[in-house]
């Protein structure tokens, strides 16, 4: 009876010292390998935004580096053939481009801003092409800015000249003459948008140098 006794509490001590299952066997679930899938899945998002706004910053300012050559290259051309179409119109007796002193100053604004927007666009291409800029970058930025504008308000008054008498004509008469005339404004308004944007872009890479 006494052993059985002993017996029976011995039982008891033991079921008593024996840890919880809980205890014994921790749950890893929360380490599991879809857990750490999971964990993977949910960074890759994250690091995926962040290259695709390095490659979209990058793109954004190699456009940026781009623009200047092509919006000068393009008033140059429009600069051009507006020029082209000033000095050629000459059809005799009054249709005679240099009998009007709107049409001389649409000239030589002309010619001016072909010569700038082709000097500005060899530049730029020089500089691209792995050559030293000619002029510093800050002081660049700062040309490219002011003559722009400057430029750019020369053709818009050479336009404000020219439409006037060039409307009245039309309204009287449409021939060569004013046809030709009418043309070379369109080229010439083309030729201020150019500078007008290109301009707009010296002007945002001037304050982003000036936050620097």
């Amino acid at each position: 009876m006494a052993m059985v006794t002993a017996a029976a509490a011995a039982a008891t001590t033991a079921s008593e010292e024996k840890p919880p299952a809980d205890t014994q066997k921790p749950s890893y679930a929360s380490y599991n390998g879809s857990s750490a899938a999971d964990g993977v899945g949910a960074r890759g998002p994250r690091g995926g935004g962040v290259v695709d706004s390095v490659v979209a910053r990058w793109r954004r300012e190699d456009m940026l580096d781009k623009s200047p050559l092509a919006l000068h290259a393009a008033a140059a051309a429009f600069a051009f053939v507006a020029l082209v179409l000033v000095a050629t119109n000459q059809h005799g007796d009054w249709m005679q481009f240099d009998r009007y002193q709107e049409y001389r100053y649409l000239l030589a604004i002309a010619a001016l801003a072909f010569l700038y927007s082709l000097a500005q666009a060899l530049r730029h291409a020089y500089r691209m092409r792995g050559g030293v800029d000619p002029v510093s970058a800050p002081s660049g930025r700062l040309l490219d800015f002011v003559a722009d504008q400057v430029v750019a308000y020369l053709l818009m008054s050479a336009l404000s000249a020219a439409v006037p008498i060039t409307n009245r004509m039309r309204s009287a008469v449409v021939n060569t003459f004013t046809d030709a005339t009418a043309a070379a404004i369109s080229m010439a308004f083309f030729a201020f948008v150019a500078l007008a944007l290109s301009a707009v872009v010296s002007g945002y890479k001037l304050s982003k140098q000036t936050y620097m």
